[in-house]
């Protein structure tokens, strides 16, 4: 696939470029409006300076949250803008709708050296249209505000979308260094990880992380399971959950897996059990094989971090996705700080895929240099692991 730097050899001064991002961003639910959590701005922010400098008009799109294909002041992207240009060091001008009067306005003024940010591509229902005609249309009309297209939103390549899978067909096509890096270091950690290769997984369900299981669990030589999802597993150990939570439906599956990995899934040999999810709810710790009845899992036990942390000190590799416990709710959060932190003391290379991982390293104050490559996206990676075909990179690619 062609890439930014190819672009740029090319020349840019007083072209028309079409980047799209992924700032989809989190705001503080606290204070509407206000970003909990820049990190997808900064982390496109090299692309655009690259492109601002060389004199590119850039124009730039992307999606925030799920609105239901109308326009949803809950989902605007004007704070991204504002914040934007706070980073940029220069002013971020928005367009109020996506393709419309105004986008089409500030679009044909815009010069050389000047950003645009397009409002939230999810506002138009061809974005995420499953019929072809319909999405094309809506790319159509995206792709003729610019003379080439640039691909820096790794979030959003596992999405049929216009704006990820469209567009690329309609414009000279470029991925952007955000997408490249990326794809390398998921290519590492699927097709050469040194050893021995650790994969941390956590989260809510064993359904959601099924197909990454079995991708790599002919892989690796641990597999440490936290987060919600280690309670089915426990369940299929014979073990009671009192009222955590649980997949009824998933437990025979898990004893299978347990039976195919001959002890190289790794389970919490002791959680933290409260009387309710909230942080002011009673907790004590417990073995994982003796969970009391009325009380519900929320995190790994201490010793279920020092197990981790070992099996994390001697590995060469280690992928992590998905947090230990609730870590947004302070009792419930040293799991995921202590297993974070045994992986940013090991010198081999490590990878945090994105979505809530990412988020836990950025609220619990994490050195983010310490880890190897974070991802910015979860979905994403967890697909590409999977080996499934990502629709915006084949789009770059064909």
């Amino acid at each position: 696939m062609k890439t930014l730097d190819d672009l740029l050899g090319e020349g840019v001064s007083g072209r028309r470029v079409l980047v799209r991002a992924d700032l989809n961003v989190p705001f503080d639910k606290s204070n509407p409006g206000v970003i909990s959590d820049d990190g997808r701005i900064r982390a496109v922010l090299p692309t655009i300076v690259a492109l601002r400098d060389a004199g590119a008009a850039v124009i730039v799109c992307s999606h925030l949250g799920r609105p239901k294909g109308a326009p949803d002041p809950k989902f605007t992207l004007a704070p991204v803008a504002a914040r934007f240009g706070e980073l940029l060091g220069s002013e971020v001008l928005f367009a109020a709708d996506t393709v419309d009067a105004d986008a089409q306005a500030k679009a044909g003024a815009l010069t050389g050296g000047q950003v645009l940010l397009l409002e939230n591509l999810r506002f138009n229902a061809g974005e995420t249209s499953k019929d072809d005609a319909e999405r094309g249309a809506f790319a159509d009309k995206l792709a003729a505000f610019a003379d080439a297209y640039v691909d820096d939103a790794f979030g959003a390549v596992h999405r049929k979308h216009a704006s990820v899978f469209d567009v690329p067909a309609r414009l000279p096509r470029y991925a952007g260094g955000l997408v490249l890096r990326e794809v390398e270091v998921l290519r590492k950690v699927t097709e050469s990880p040194e050893k021995p290769y650790v994969v941390v997984l956590g989260g809510s369900k064993v359904s959601d992380k099924l197909a990454v299981i079995k991708a790599l669990l002919p892989k690796v030589d641990q597999l440490l399971v936290g987060g919600g999802m280690c309670f089915t597993f426990l369940k299929a150990q014979g073990h009671e959950v009192g009222t955590s939570l649980l997949e009824q439906d998933m437990v025979a599956t898990c004893a299978e897996l347990l039976a195919e990995a001959g002890g190289r899934i790794v389970l919490p040999v002791d959680v933290v059990a409260a009387t309710e999810f909230s942080a002011d709810a009673d907790h004590v710790t417990v073995d994982a094989s003796d969970i009391p009845a009325d009380r519900l899992g929320l995190d790994i036990g201490p010793r279920s971090v020092e197990l981790f942390a070992r099996a994390v000190a001697s590995a060469k590799t280690i992928f992590w996705n998905g947090p230990m416990g609730v870590f947004e709710l302070a009792p419930f959060a040293a799991g995921t700080r202590g297993v974070a932190e045994a992986i940013t003391k090991n010198d081999g290379f490590s990878v945090v895929g994105g979505g809530d991982s990412a988020a836990a390293v950025r609220t619990l104050g994490l050195d983010e240099s310490a880890f190897s490559h974070i991802s910015t996206g979860g979905g994403a990676s967890l697909e590409y692991l999977e080996g499934k075909t990502l629709p915006g990179i084949a789009a770059l690619e064909n």
